[in-house]
């Protein structure tokens, strides 16, 4: 149980670092990503997103996991 989560804090670490470079693909402004833009508000539901990311970890962990 602590080496999983040596990994995943470390995943979520290297994600933080990489933030800067994924912004740029584009990677949080899918179509089907919902932004709702008002005066004093601002809400974001990356539901493309987040489906895409589940995707990519799904196979990355199955190809482990093999």
């Amino acid at each position: 149980m602590s080496r999983t989560l040596i990994i995943v804090g470390l995943s979520i670490v290297a994600l933080g670092l990489l933030w800067p470079w994924l912004a740029r693909t584009g990677l949080g402004r899918l179509p089907g990503d919902i932004v709702i833009d008002r005066d004093n508000f601002r809400l974001y539901v990356p539901i493309t997103t987040g489906i895409l990311v589940s995707i990519v970890l799904s196979a990355i962990l199955w190809l482990i996991n093999r």
